[in-house]
């Protein structure tokens, strides 16, 4: 039998203080410091994931840490924990596991897990990387934008899925702007982008300038709080925040009614899946890297796939394929937790046209 494992873990406390009767009471910091004494947990078996060629079952396991934790306490202390859940996953006879959310970028990005894991391991970062891409393109065609015509920002631009993203997004719009701290890194990245493509990237670490001219952002960095506010976007702006916690505030979503924010990764998982744990999503659907580790485990490929912070182009290809083999698909859009219609996004569209018509008369 095709088997496989997904690490998750709780983004704020409250994700776990809800299910944990009296605890949930006590004071966040308390329970944080609680909850990092906690073993690696069992949450719920996978079930009824198939395709026409093959079929796969697995487990979600917690590592009971939260983001904030996951990037205050020591890297070694981290590190080890998420060890001790993929051992988790190994006792109830996984073949690989993914690594979800914070799990994914701790250390060097998955290479020191699974060094000390007897099984394989991916982040499921090619596969956020194609639906990412897919879904922006697809939300900027339906918001009336000509790629081609386009300038689009990467927010992250030198992590491991940003530094893809940029590289192909640039093959497809007119203009592009990378965004990260490092200088050093965004030029290399810019120089790369420019070899590859022609295309002369713009380098910046103002996130806020960066913008203020942008048709269409993809944004995926690690950051724990939300780094995009309402005031920072134009009108008609698709964004696709890819990132877990999010980067984009819930203010947009409150106060802009003229621009799309899409979350990236959302899969409709093939058969009748039954994952026996509500993380916030309709039935059938997954986010794209818990996909990748579906999909790579109905294919048999128990090898290490996408790990450290060094992802290809060729990676995304592959998977993009395997994807389309098993009938894994982007699964319409999603905004902060709920669908969004094409009667929506019309609408959306209808009030980015008129606020940008008011731009123009000022």
């Amino acid at each position: 039998m095709n088997t496989f494992a997904f690490i998750i873990h709780p983004l704020d406390i409250s994700d776990f203080s809800r299910k944990f009767g009296l605890v949930g009471k006590l004071p966040p910091r308390i329970q944080e410091n609680l909850f990092k004494l906690v073993p690696p947990i069992k949450v719920s078996k996978i079930t009824g994931i198939y395709s026409e060629h093959a079929r796969t079952e697995g487990w979600f396991v917690a590592c009971p840490l939260t983001a904030r934790l996951m990037v205050e306490l020591p890297e070694e202390y981290v590190l080890k924990k998420i060890i001790k859940a993929g051992r988790l996953a190994q006792k109830l006879g996984a073949k690989i596991v993914g690594l979800g959310a914070f799990t994914s970028v701790v250390a060097d990005a998955g290479i020191t897990i699974a060094k000390n894991l007897d099984i394989a391991v991916t982040t499921g970062n090619s596969y956020t990387v194609a639906t990412a891409l897919e879904g922006a393109k697809e939300a900027a065609r339906l918001m009336g934008h000509d790629l081609k015509k386009s300038h689009a920002v990467v927010v992250g631009a030198t992590g491991s899925i940003g530094r893809v993203c940029a590289r192909m997004l640039a093959k497809d719009v007119r203009s592009l702007t990378l965004v990260a701290r490092d200088k050093n890194r965004l030029e290399e990245l810019a120089r790369r982008i420019t070899y590859d493509t022609g295309v002369a990237a713009r380098i910046t670490s103002d996130i806020k300038h960066a913008l203020k001219s942008a048709q269409i952002v993809i944004t995926v960095t690690s950051a724990v709080d939300t780094i995009i506010g309402p005031e920072d976007l134009r009108p008609g702006t698709v964004v696709c925040d890819v990132s877990r916690p999010r980067n984009v505030s819930k203010q947009v979503a409150e106060q802009r009614k003229d621009v799309l924010v899409i979350e990236g990764g959302v899969v409709q998982v093939p058969g009748k899946v039954n994952f026996n744990f509500n993380f916030g999503f309709p039935p059938g659907m997954s986010y794209a890297c818990m996909a990748e580790t579906m999909m790579l485990s109905m294919d048999g490929r128990y090898d290490n796939f996408t790990l450290g912070r060094d992802l290809t182009l060729q990676q995304v290809e592959e998977i993009t394929a395997i994807a389309k083999k098993h009938n894994f698909k982007i699964a319409g859009f999603r905004s902060f937790e709920r669908a969004v219609s094409a009667t929506e996004i019309e609408q959306i569209r209808e009030r980015a046209r008129v606020g940008l018509n008011l731009e123009a008369v000022k």
